[in-house]
């Protein structure tokens, strides 16, 4: 099999997502060391949850994520482990993220798998978001 496969007991698996989630009415919040500790948190959580983060890109007011992880584990059961830690650690360490909005993220995201177009096209474009 090609190498692209990730090989567990009982499982061989190709699970890719393009993962787009915003903060709470689109503020443009993530910058600064908000930002710089965001892409720590994520990185974090991503080592916890054996997940790979493949491209990240944080904007000022969404974040892209490229990740592949082992399918038995639940798409929204991860993407609400990701938002919920962040959120909690950035609005404990940044006050201000409380008062200007009501929760850090909303509840909504997108989410696409990975197949129909090359995972480099998709690398390409997240990492190429801060030069549109």
């Amino acid at each position: 099999m090609d190498n692209k496969y990730t090989h567990k007991e009982g499982i061989v698996y190709l699970n890719q997502y393009h993962i787009v989630f915003c903060p709470k009415y689109r503020r443009k919040v993530l910058v600064g060391d908000i930002e710089n500790d965001l892409r720590k948190i994520f990185y974090n959580v991503a080592k916890e949850k054996e997940v790979e983060i493949k491209a990240l890109e944080i904007m000022p007011d969404h974040v892209h994520m490229f990740i592949s992880f082992d399918p038995r584990q639940p798409l929204h059961e991860l993407i609400r482990y990701f938002k919920g830690v962040s959120s909690r650690i950035l609005r404990d360490k940044y006050p201000k993220l409380k008062s200007r909005i009501p929760s850090l993220w909303t509840r909504s995201y997108f989410c696409c798998t990975i197949g129909y177009i090359s995972e480099e096209t998709v690398q390409q474009y997240i990492e190429n978001q801060k030069n549109v």
